[in-house]
């Protein structure tokens, strides 16, 4: 993972349409207190495989992000990885409620594709009202410090879905914490 310099064991991390389970396994393998999303149970089932072959926990959970209530201030990390299926509307609630989960301080990692892998073909959606621009993700997370916005390409082997020459964008950023009052009065 680009950002493993960010995780600390211990950290509670949420990990958002996590499909087979790759991420969050790393993630518990790094000693993270991992909870996983995704609304495959055939990509939940593998995902559970690959953490008992592992040797790792994940609290891996079956729900469809329009219906998932955020819990407000419960997580340090929010790993959010090729969740480009939200059409605007649902993207902009989820994308609310990753900020709302994050315990202040907390860290946001996202990685997606830009409008320029439309013309790759390699993986992503087929459409670009569902793909990334740094406007988008600039206006999306504007209450958040941004410590990392980058577009850039890159060629993937990720499997049969996500293989060649690809157009990424990622986005590190927290959520700041609150200012701590001024005890000299």
């Amino acid at each position: 993972m680009a950002q493993r310099e960010r995780l600390r064991p211990g950290q509670r991390a949420l990990v958002v349409a996590e499909g087979e389970g790759r991420n969050a396994v790393y993630l518990a393998q790094q000693g993270l207190q991992v909870t996983a999303l995704d609304s495959s149970r055939v990509a939940l089932a593998k995902a559970q495989r690959l953490a008992a072959e592992r040797g790792v926990e994940v609290d891996f959970r079956d729900t469809d992000l329009a219906h998932w209530q955020w819990e407000p201030k419960t997580y340090d990390l929010v790993v959010a990885i090729f969740i480009q299926f939200a059409d605007p509307e649902l993207r902009a609630a989820i994308f609310a409620g990753m900020q709302q989960t994050l315990a202040p301080g907390g860290l946001l990692l996202l990685h997606g594709f830009t409008p320029a892998q439309l013309a790759y073909g390699t993986g992503g959606p087929p459409c670009a009202e569902l793909l990334y621009t740094p406007e988008l993700l600039r206006e999306a997370f504007a209450d958040m410090e941004i410590l990392r916005l980058q577009e850039y390409e890159h060629e993937l082997q990720e499997g049969s879905g996500h293989a060649g020459q690809a157009a990424l964008i990622d986005l590190v950023a927290r959520l700041p914490v609150a200012a701590e009052p001024n005890s000299f009065r």
